[in-house]
This record gives C-alpha cells, sequence and structure tokens, in this order.
C-alpha cells in the first residue's frame, strides 16, 4: 500500500476509534461547528475522499469495491455532519452503519493482504 493511501487508512482507523468513545460519553449535543467530533468527522471525510481517488485509479478488481465502500461511508459521515448537534446515540448509529462498518473491514483486508 502506498504511503498516501495508508495515511488516509490511517486517519480512518483512528477516526472510527475516537467515534467509538465520543458514543460511550452519553452526549446530547458535541458543542459546535469547532468541536473535536466534527473535526474527527471532517478529517475521516476528506481521507474517504482521498481513498476514492487514489483506489479509482488502481487496476485492482477490489480497489474498485474499497472505493465503493469508501462513497458509501463518507455519504453516512456527511448526514452526520449535516446535523446542527451531534449526540452520542447518532455517533454509535453511524458506528454500527454497515456502510462504515464496510469500510474499515475492507481497509484492515487490504492492510494485511499486502503485509
Amino acid at each position: 500500500m502506498n504511503e498516501l493511501l495508508q495515511a488516509k487508512v490511517d486517519v480512518v482507523e483512528s477516526g472510527y476509534e475516537f467515534l467509538l468513545a465520543y458514543a460511550a460519553q452519553g452526549r446530547d449535543n458535541d458543542g459546535g461547528p469547532e468541536s473535536e467530533v466534527r473535526t474527527m468527522l471532517s478529517d475521516m471525510h476528506d481521507a474517504a475522499a482521498e481513498i476514492v481517488h487514489v483506489l479509482e485509479q488502481s487496476q485492482s478488481a477490489y480497489g474498485w469495491v474499497v472505493a465503493e465502500d469508501a462513497k458509501k461511508a463518507r455519504a453516512a459521515i456527511s448526514l452526520v455532519l449535516a446535523r446542527g448537534r451531534i449526540s452520542s446515540e447518532l455517533v454509535d448509529n453511524l458506528n454500527v452503519s454497515i456502510h462504515l462498518r464496510a469500510l474499515l473491514t475492507d481497509l484492515f483486508l487490504v492492510s494485511e493482504a499486502d503485509a
């Protein structure tokens, strides 16, 4: 896996770990447009876009699958970012979203296949 792609994978994986912790906090509100959870979600959103860009250019059939899952996860993240407040419950629902989980599973598989 190239360095740029690995860096973006790391953003998604560490972001997911952050979101798990955020979901467990029982918050009703994230505190506004500059909140840590919004920053993390924005970083994940951008990383997913870059993953799509890199993998759509690859010759790998599985790269196409990962790119499609990244597009879907990115759409789910967009939905959350568009809310006026981001609660722990909303993040918990994002965490269990099949789209985000599919992307994470894809990234784990690609990482292991390249190891």
